[in-house]
């Protein structure tokens, strides 16, 4: 009797009570699971997010770079310049728009004027990209074939680094030294037509917005965007109105 009773103390879980039981522990996975997943869309999400900003960081960090040497050297530091077209000297701003910017500057340090553009498409091959183009300036080649860029001997581009699927309506917002907004038209300022309008330029806003169409959010569904935005100040002279006077630092 003692024994019968024992195992009579000793039965197990009914169905009811296991099923109950997987019930709760299949609730509880699915709650961790779904936490894990909503984590890992949002490092995603973030990780896209950081590596747009990184892109447009490092462009516009190159882009001020370049900015920092335009204008240098100019005319009252070189001796014997025959006009703007001396490959010797560089006039400062050649073009300016409110999605393209030309200017002439020794970038690299190494005495040898450049013809550097940033512009949307400048190769017309990238419709969203943002692209940048640096080639020595051709001595004796008028600055106004520069413009069109079909001159026998001019300077071509050769359009490198971009930052890609960019939305950005306006990319560059120019001021002067009084901190007054210059605003060009769709189609620019430029050294031929506009030279006083150029000289005026002291400072130059940069915004880009970054929105891969084809990369969302997993968990709202909507296109993921990064923005980026600087300024920089001219440090040189620029030769844009009237030749050599006056300059705009003058």
């Amino acid at each position: 009797m003692k024994h019968t009773a024992t195992r009579r103390n000793e039965r197990g879980h009914t169905l009811v009570e296991l099923l109950v039981a997987i019930g709760i522990l299949g609730l509880v996975t699915a709650g961790v699971f779904g936490q894990l997943n909503t984590a890992a869309q949002r490092i995603y999400t973030e990780q896209v997010k950081v590596d747009n900003f990184d892109q447009a960081r490092d462009f516009v960090d190159q882009f001020f770079r370049d900015i920092n040497q335009i204008g240098y050297p100019n005319g009252r530091i070189v001796t014997g310049i025959s006009g703007i077209s001396d490959s010797r000297v560089a006039v400062g701003l050649v073009q300016i728009s409110p999605n393209s910017i030309w200017f002439e500057g020794d970038i690299s340090g190494t005495g040898v004027v450049q013809e550097v553009q940033y512009k949307i498409n400048g190769s017309t091959t990238c419709a969203l990209c943002f692209q940048r183009s640096a080639v020595p300036k051709v001595n004796g080649v008028n600055v106004a074939t520069y413009l069109t860029g079909q001159s026998t001997g001019a300077a071509v581009p050769d359009w490198g680094t971009e930052v890609n699927d960019l939305t950005t309506p306006i990319i560059f917002t120019y001021f002067d030294a009084n901190g007054n907004q210059i605003t060009p038209p769709a189609g620019g300022y430029d050294i031929v037509n506009n030279g006083t309008s150029l000289a005026q330029v002291k400072t130059i806003h940069m915004s880009l917005t970054i929105q891969d169409p084809n990369v969302t959010d997993p968990k709202t569904h909507q296109q993921i965007q990064t923005s980026f935005e600087g300024e920089v100040s001219l440090n040189n002279c620029s030769l844009a109105a009237n030749g050599f006077n006056p300059m705009s630092c003058q």
